[in-house]
């Protein structure tokens, strides 16, 4: 994804440093000698010393920074120049580059103070920036450079690339109603009830036999005077006809 900024990485900032004003004075008995250091990621300048410049120096010196993307800040500072002792520390700020890089120039003085927070004077800036040049630079990459990379096609991916699902199967038909697991209850499934000992069975419908009895089991008791079954011929008192079929009455 491009960002929304542009990049100013290996970018030039042009800096002059015209001078410093109203410096805190480290000198008892002579006047300071002054120089300024700029620093700048790994960039470290420094001006050449102003003999006697005292508390306002002059420099008037310029310098080609690369600019990194990410760090959009000088850091200056201002030191006193010795021969015998260790150089005195006058001041420093800090210079942000947003203005210049936003419109191209920017020439301004920035305020100095010591590590005590206290103040030490101020260093005047000049910086210029070719923004022309970087968005002329930034509109001739080609839109591939910023296009998001694609992985390349595996030689494989044929081979092991998943068949294509297959259709679902059909849908089952409808359900058929199942049979009835069991006949409908008939009117005479439940057994007569069994009569007593003894008991004359209830009388059955004309021309309607009684029902036939386990093999072993005889029939119920016949009132008197109508043996059932009819005996047999050799049971009979009649004497045998003449003719068949044929008996006399029977005397009383």
């Amino acid at each position: 994804m491009m960002s929304s900024t542009p990049s100013i990485q290996g970018q030039i900032l042009e800096l002059r440093v015209t001078g410093c004003r109203k410096l805190r004075d480290t000198e008892i008995f002579s006047r300071q000698d002054p120089y300024v250091i700029v620093e700048y990621a790994n960039t470290k300048l420094r001006t050449r010393t102003c003999t006697d410049g005292g508390r306002n120096p002059s420099f008037d010196e310029k310098f080609q920074i690369p600019l990194v993307d990410g760090l959009r800040e000088l850091n200056v500072l201002v030191w006193n120049s010795n021969t015998i002792n260790n150089d005195d520390f006058i001041g420093s700020c800090r210079v942000p580059l947003h203005k210049v890089l936003a419109s191209g120039y920017d020439d301004a003085s920035w305020p100095l103070q010591t590590r005590r927070m206290k103040s030490a004077g101020e260093v005047t800036l000049i910086m210029h920036f070719d923004v022309a040049g970087m968005k002329n630079k930034m509109g001739g990459k080609t839109g591939a450079q910023y296009a998001p990379s694609m992985p390349a096609p595996s030689p494989y991916a044929a081979s092991s690339a998943y068949p294509a699902p297959a259709g679902y199967p059909a849908a089952p038909p409808p359900h058929q109603a199942y049979p009835a697991p069991y006949p409908a209850p008939s009117a005479y499934s439940t057994p007569p009830p069994q009569q007593p000992y003894g008991q004359p069975c209830p009388p059955q419908p004309y021309g309607q036999p009684y029902p036939p009895q386990p093999y072993g089991q005889p029939y119920p008791p016949q009132p008197y005077g109508q043996p059932y079954p009819p005996p047999s011929a050799a049971q009979s008192p009649y004497p045998p006809a003449p003719y068949p079929g044929a008996y006399p009455p029977r005397p009383y």
